[in-house]
């Protein structure tokens, strides 16, 4: 992964940003095998979503402030949710296999209940 000089409190820090990076790319990489005519379609939008939740994870916290940041993170998991339905779709049309879709459903599962803890943290502290 490339290094850049990281600020205090960054959202590099965060262990939600760095596994939203990993299912991001584990989600790239698997979704390389989906059928042509699904480039601009299932396969875009399963790409998308799952650079969304990293994105909304650092501009959230780039913001430097709390309630901003609990409103990123509420998108954040709006758009695992998309990543969640999109998976399994594609599992339901055999574009992954059932055990690469389980296992992405995992990863998908452990940094949702991250985001939950994160998402009730911030409105606390908000």
């Amino acid at each position: 992964m490339l290094r850049v000089k990281q600020m205090a409190g960054s959202y590099r820090d965060l262990v939600a940003w760095r596994k939203a990076m990993i299912l991001a790319k584990e989600i790239y990489l698997a979704t390389q095998v989906f059928p042509k005519d699904e480039i601009y379609g299932l396969r875009r939008q399963l790409r998308r979503a799952a650079v969304s939740v990293p994105s909304n994870i650092a501009e959230g916290r780039a913001r430097y402030s709390r309630a901003e940041f609990h409103r990123f993170l509420i998108t954040s998991r709006g758009s695992l949710a998309e990543v969640e339905t999109q998976l399994m779709l594609s599992s339901d049309l055999e574009y992954l296999g059932r055990t690469e879709a389980e296992v992405l459903l995992d990863k998908a599962a452990e940094l949702g209940r991250i985001l939950k803890g994160l998402i009730a943290f911030t409105k606390s502290e908000a």
